[in-house]
């Protein structure tokens, strides 16, 4: 199990220094990250939410890596389970989507992040909803 935690946790810095790249003026693979609609993209994600998005990912990382015994977190195990519980829970829904514009259940396809999120965003959140549950799971 240790050995997918550190896997895990990598994927996760990997992502939150994707993240630190777009907050630093970054342009490379940006525009296949945000959902479009009509050829325009459906926000536009400032640096508040990009710093927010790069800090819950490397959260995810730490706790992953707690998760699998690398780490210790100042917290009851009872939490860090939870916390892995409600972390995987949290990508599940994720990779499911909200039905019109990001999951395997969206309606607009055809656009870049369509094509981006069929065959890796969605994939990956449901691969890391499970591999976190079975860390949770210890």
């Amino acid at each position: 199990m240790s050995a997918l935690a550190l896997g895990v946790a990598i994927v996760f810095a990997v992502l939150a220094g994707f993240h630190v790249y777009w907050l630093f003026g970054g342009k490379a693979v940006g525009s296949a990250a945000v959902p479009q609609v009509d050829g325009r993209p459906a926000f536009v994600p400032g640096a508040v939410a990009t710093l927010g998005v790069t800090l819950a990912l490397t959260g995810c990382a730490a706790l992953t890596l707690a998760l699998g015994g690398w780490i210790g977190l100042p917290l009851p195990e009872r939490w860090t389970t939870g916390l892995g519980y409600a972390m995987a829970a949290a990508f599940f829904l994720r990779a499911i989507g909200e039905f019109r514009l990001v999951g395997f259940f969206k309606r607009v396809r055809g656009t870049r992040f369509a094509r981006w999120d069929t065959w890796l965003f969605s994939p990956l959140c449901l691969a890391l909803a499970l591999a976190v549950f079975f860390l949770a799971r210890g």
